[in-house]
């Protein structure tokens, strides 16, 4: 999984009225858990959003007051209507303590569906995964070089070397759906009884 810096400082008080306060003067309050007790700390807007609107999945280097804490982002809550960053919850990351982290799908080669027509659909953008930290992956690569019409990758058929993955075993990841395209080129066998 790929690291990434942040800055942050100490916050003096935690209540709706300071933490109000340093979103007006561009700040994001979060909290730090995973520690014997709890850290309140304050970003800047700007330096969290690279990594929250971000396709990839980071672990995070946070520098509070000289202290560096390795940790993952647990929770972010939005503004209902600007989608701004309201508050972030980190957890500390143990090397022998798995942590439940969303890992971004990623889509390798060309299928064959595609190219007599076809269309890939991506249920998946992240799919939710159990393990430790060293083992965590950037992302999921699924190789689509291999699709037909109508063929799909299921969570079933992914493995990633020492992490659990989370969704349903039977749910589709991503699939090649049939177009009127892939129907004329007779990529898919039966396309009448399908309409």
């Amino acid at each position: 999984m790929k690291t990434v810096s942040l800055s942050g400082s100490l916050r003096e008080g935690v209540g709706k009225k300071d933490a109000a306060g340093l979103r007006s003067s561009g700040y994001v309050p979060g909290v730090l858990y995973g520690g014997k007790e709890q850290t309140h700390f304050k970003v800047k807007d700007l330096e969290l959003k690279k990594i929250v609107f971000s396709p990839d999945a980071y672990q995070i280097d946070l520098e509070v007051d000289g202290k560096k804490n390795r940790c993952i982002i647990q929770e972010i809550q939005f503004h209902p209507v600007s989608d701004r960053i309201q508050h972030i919850d980190l957890l500390l990351l143990s090397s022998d303590v798995p942590v439940k982290v969303k890992l971004p799908v990623r889509t390798l080669g060309t299928s064959p569906g595609i190219m007599t027509g076809g269309r890939l659909a991506i249920n998946y953008r992240n799919i939710a995964v159990k393990g430790l930290p060293k083992d965590l992956p950037d992302s999921i690569t699924l190789d689509i070089s291999n699709l037909q019409v109508l063929e799909d990758i299921r969570v079933r058929d992914v493995q990633i070397e020492g992490c659990q993955i989370l969704e349903p075993p039977a749910a589709v990841i991503v699939a090649v759906k049939p177009t009127r395209a892939s129907i004329a080129a007779g990529a898919v066998a039966g396309a009448e009884g399908a309409k």
